[in-house]
């Protein structure tokens, strides 16, 4: 999360990806650090995960990913 915001300090869009479990725990830490930074969350687990499960996870997220770093800031 800090490198996402050090990267949209620098001028540099960008959207961290995390897994559906730690939802509460991203937006816990970025409130307490006063960041307002994007997020897009994928099933969980990812670990052990094949090729084949992390292209799906990857395709189901790509919108939700574009639309973070171009729609509205």
């Amino acid at each position: 999360m800090h490198d996402i915001d050090d990267l949209e300090r620098r001028g540099v869009p960008g959207v961290f990806v995390a897994s559906d479990t730690f939802i509460d725990a991203a937006e816990t830490q970025s409130a307490g650090l006063g960041l307002d930074v994007a997020g897009v969350y994928v099933a969980h687990p990812i670990q052990d995960r094949t090729d084949e499960e992390m292209t799906a996870l990857a395709d189901g997220a790509i919108d939700a990913l574009l639309g973070a770093l171009t729609g509205p800031a």
